[in-house]
């Protein structure tokens, strides 16, 4: 059995491939039960099936355990060599359910035999392709064909797969990036509230501090203090104050002194209650402690649950890959709300509580500040003397009323001196102070005796003398009331008692802050936080593991895989690359071009007419001997670890004398894919493909790398719907290399497809996902179900494909998997063949293919998956070439 010729595994929806070529040498059972196991659409079971010709008889047992699960479907590749002329098959494999197509080992020149084999397995193992098949050979006798083939294959270079490759990779992984800050209106808002530190609209009227606790009373103390401070203010700094003694039983500075000292008293029983409840999480405990210092706790508020946390976090991740970010910008946008959404613990507010009510701040607030009134000295002398001499202008009497009101003045000066508000009445507490008396007095008797000598020079009437006299009294005791106010205001601003109905807003503030935060909030905010972390920790190992996995060497095509220019194209639109078709092959060569006026009916042209028992069949070497068992663990692959041969298949070649001669590697054959060599041919170089078969190479489409990259996302998006539940459950228990490993599978999966038909068919549904359309920027990397055209995909028109499949029916347009010798064999009624047209649903959609597919034949078969397109023909062969041999004749296999 050889890894060359099947798929590397089997292939979502389609048909499963054995190869019995040399089944002998290992466990039959293990193979078929490898085939069994499986996955395939319930109610469709499909087997395509490689053996030799020779053996069909010898291997019945192994077709009908085939079937020992249900009724299934099989197509057998049967390859005989060329010395053989006549089929054995059993019972099992005749139509409805079964049939035969017989290929000859009709090897071209320097075309190795697993290069004819293996687009021909990719070809009837699509499913389509497959059902079509079996029908077409249950029309014909026997239900044992010959093929013959034209197949056109779109595919792309081995650079622009590698590249696209690992665009694709990067597309999904991106760089490294800063993790930067989370912000709220980054987040759904149930993340939100654990960022903005707001208060849940459910708490507004909750009272934290009650009145009847420690830190309630502490509270209301100072807040009394500060009233009665400010109610004192209020009564010194009018004219009262100053002229009556309605100041002298008010103690402002001990009011200050008071509300220092509970102020104080209030931040350390805050403190003590921060520091007392400083866990990251809360318990009745933590409540109960609170309680004592004076802080009530409610219940959790309604907005916001531990249950909500992990959706909301699912939300905002599939929210951020909708965006495009990759995984690892991803990551680090979780890894910030992580990071800012850890708690800490109340303790740590405590720098915040000293920086709002610290002993700075404290010592500031009781400081002793002093009392200055009247203004500058220079002014008050002038303007005292002004009013001076304004008085002393009465005739005679303005000697004494002029000195007189300057005296007022001074005096009036003394009495806000002896009343300052930052004295206690006591003489406790005193900042001292100045209100320029002496200038005063010093200004209003110059000014005074000037006046009188004005006055008693200009003579004025006793009237006008005492106009003067009232105008400048009640100037006087005007501008005293005005700088006694005012300099009351400027020694209360400095001292700032009101200050500290701030510092209690603010301590409030911080208290309710910190008793959501830190204490309600912890334990969501720790399921949020190792939520958050442990899917950034799970997305990074998952970006590294894609990297890891996609840096691998890039497939190289095996067989047949030769790139050169195209030569006939005459469609501008058909750019891309092809392989030269080979020529007619001579005489000797292994396969032709044939048609049906090559046969004739004179049996005398027959050269196995005239003889009498069939011709011996070529005698094969033995099988090798098995060493050990030949199976990996994993039924769909060989292991890695032994370089066992999986179940289906040996990796080494077949024997050599055998019709295949030399196994060759492939591009998508394991050891290629980790880094193996390609068979290059005995000359080195790419080995060219069979005559019927056309490839055409692109350069990659403008949606290719976009495709698979939103292939890739959806994929991720199912594994990380996978984790969710274990994330609600146990952040910390989310075992990486679970999922890491599914991403590896996932990028084989994707890389497959890629090779197989350029990612053109969709990848397997993704019903894991919870709500797909929860998201509508989800939408496209959720349902995978829309696809490009393949030109888009592969950068190759499709007009070369619509034109062989729309030309007339001939048969010289296909060639037939046998020799010369062969044509014979087969029947010569034109009209008992069968022909299949198949074509990849992907090449006929887009505006590619809205115009070029009008006019195609109904018999069409449109496939979902494949890179392959083109014309099968089925030649049955004539009645006494096949020979069915009936159970009790089969023997054992």
């Amino acid at each position: 059995m050889s890894a060359r010729v099947l798929p590397e595994r089997p292939l979502p929806g389609h048909a499963v491939c054995l190869d019995l070529r040399t089944a002998g040498a290992y466990d039959s059972d293990a193979v078929v039960r490898a085939a069994l196991d499986a996955p395939q659409p319930a109610g469709e079971r499909r087997f395509l099936v490689l053996d030799e010709a020779d053996r069909l008889v010898s291997h019945q047992l192994l077709y009908e355990r085939l079937s020992s699960y249900g009724p299934a479907h099989i197509v057998c590749l049967a390859v005989g060599v060329r010395g053989e002329r006549t089929v054995r098959r059993t019972l099992t494999l005749r139509p409805p359910a079964a049939g035969v197509l017989w290929v000859f080992d009709t090897t071209e020149e320097g075309v190795p035999a697993e290069a004819v084999l293996r687009p021909l397995v990719d070809v009837l193992s699509t499913p389509e392709v497959f059902d079509a098949v079996l029908r077409a050979l249950g029309e014909v006798v026997h239900g044992v064909a010959v093929p013959a083939v034209r197949v056109l294959e779109h595919d792309l270079t081995d650079e622009a797969r590698a590249r696209a490759w690992r665009q694709a990779v990067e597309g999904l992984t991106g760089p490294e990036v800063p993790a930067g800050t989370a912000s709220a209106e980054q987040v759904p808002p149930s993340l939100a509230l654990l960022l903005d530190e707001s208060l849940p609209r459910s708490l507004a009227d909750h009272r934290w501090l009650p009145a009847q606790g420690r830190a309630g009373l502490r509270l209301a103390t100072c807040d009394d203090s500060v009233q009665d401070a400010v109610d004192g203010y209020h009564r010194v700094r009018g004219a009262a104050g100053l002229l009556t003694g309605a100041g002298r039983t008010v103690d402002l500075p001990g009011d200050i002194e008071r509300v220092a000292g509970e102020l104080e008293r209030f931040r350390t029983a805050v403190a003590d209650a921060f520091a007392a409840a400083g866990g990251s999480r809360l318990t009745a405990e933590h409540r109960g402690v609170l309680r004592d210092r004076g802080i009530e706790l409610p219940e959790m508020p309604r907005e916001i649950s531990r249950a909500g946390i992990v959706p909301a976090l699912r939300d905002h991740t599939h929210e951020l890959i909708g965006k495009g970010l990759p995984l690892r910008s991803v990551a680090a946008r979780l890894s910030a709300l992580s990071a800012r959404t850890a708690p800490v613990g109340s303790a740590t507010r405590l720098a915040r509580l000293d920086a709002i009510c610290g002993p700075e701040r404290l010592r500031r607030l009781g400081g002793r500040y002093p009392f200055t009134a009247g203004g500058s000295r220079p002014v008050a002398f002038a303007v005292t003397g002004l009013l001076a001499l304004l008085a002393g202008v009465w005739p005679v009497l303005g000697w004494i009323l002029g000195p007189a009101v300057g005296v007022l003045a001074a005096g009036l000066a003394h009495l806000m001196l002896r009343r300052r508000p930052n004295r206690s009445p006591d003489g406790r507490i005193d900042g001292g102070g100045a209100t320029g008396a002496a200038p005063r007095l010093f200004g209003g008797v110059l000014g005074g005796l000037v006046g009188a000598g004005l006055g008693q020079f200009l003579g004025l009437p006793p009237w006008a003398g005492a106009v003067a006299l009232a105008v400048s009294l009640t100037a006087v005791f005007l501008l005293a009331l005005r700088d006694w106010s005012r300099a009351v205001d400027d020694w209360w601003a400095r001292a700032d008692p009101e200050d500290a109905w701030r510092i209690l807003r603010e301590v409030q503030s911080l208290v309710v802050t910190t008793a959501v935060h830190d204490w309600l909030f912890a334990e969501v905010r720790h399921h949020c936080s190792a939520g958050a972390g442990a899917v950034a920790r799970l997305l990074r190992g998952l970006a590294d593991t894609a990297d890891a996995h996609g840096r691998g060497p890039s497939p190289t095509h095996g067989p047949g895989y030769a790139y050169v220019p195209s030569a006939d194209s005459d469609d501008p639109g058909e750019r891309g690359l092809r392989r030269e078709s080979a020529g007619p092959p001579g005489p000797d060569g292994g396969t032709s071009s044939w048609s049906w006026e090559d046969w004739g009916d004179d049996g005398a042209d027959d050269v196995w007419s005239d003889m009498d028992e069939e011709p011996p069949s070529p005698v094969r070497a033995p099988a090798p001997p098995a060493h050990g068992s030949p199976y990996a663990s994993d039924p769909f692959g060989p292991s890695e670890a032994s370089g066992a041969p999986g179940p289906f298949g040996p990796s080494g070649p077949v024997d050599p004398s055998g019709p295949f001669r030399s196994s060759v590697p492939s591009d998508r054959d394991p050891a290629v894919a980790r880094g193996g060599a390609a068979w290059g041919g005995p000359g080195g170089g790419p080995a060219p493909a069979p005559a019927w078969l056309e490839r055409r190479y692109g350069d990659g489409g403008p949606l290719l790398v976009d495709t698979l990259v939103g292939d890739l996302v959806a994929g991720t998006l199912l594994i990380l719907d996978r984790c969710w539940a274990g994330i609600e459950r146990d952040p910390g228990a989310v075992v990486p290399a679970v999922h890491e490993e599914r991403i590896a599978e996932l990028l084989d999966d994707t890389r497959v497809r890629l090779e197989r038909d350029v990612a053109a068919s969709p990848p397997p549904r993704y019903d894991g996902l919870r709500d797909q359309d929860a998201l509508s920027g989800l939408a496209a990397f959720t349902d995978r179900s829309e696809r490009p055209d393949a030109a888009r995909l592969t950068g190759v028109a499709p007009d070369a494909v619509a034109r062989l499949v729309l030309a007339d029916d001939d048969p010289a347009r296909t060639v037939a998997l046998c020799g010369p010798e062969h044509m014979r064999l087969l029947s010569h009624d034109p009209l008992a063949a069968r022909q299949v047209r198949f074509v990849p649903e992907a090449m006929r959609r887009g505006a590619a293919g809205d115009d070029i597919w009008r006019g195609i034949a109904e018999d069409v078969v449109w496939t979902g998956a494949g890179r392959h397109a083109g014309i099968l023909r089925l030649v049955p062969l004539r009645a006494d070439v096949v020979h069915t041999v009936r159970a009790e004749e089969a023997g054992e296999p």
